[in-house]
């Protein structure tokens, strides 16, 4: 009897190769990698832009503030 019973539990689905070879699915999944990548290099550039941002007001402030720190 438990010859008869798949390993992964009575409600799994056993997995077959053409599904994992499927057009249909690894045109998705190219999709999604695609969609991934533009995300990220969005947020890097995002945070490249901050961080440059940020070190132009740290510079003005090195320069500026030993003048009203002095005097």
């Amino acid at each position: 009897m438990t010859m008869l019973i798949h390993a992964g539990g009575p409600s799994a689905r056993p997995r077959r190769a053409s599904e994992s070879r499927d057009p249909a699915r690894i045109e998705a999944g190219a999709a999604y990698l695609a969609s991934a990548k533009r995300l990220f290099a969005r947020l890097l550039v995002l945070m490249a832009a901050g961080l440059a941002l940020a070190a132009i007001m740290a510079l003005k402030d090195a320069v500026y503030l030993p003048r009203f720190i002095h005097h």
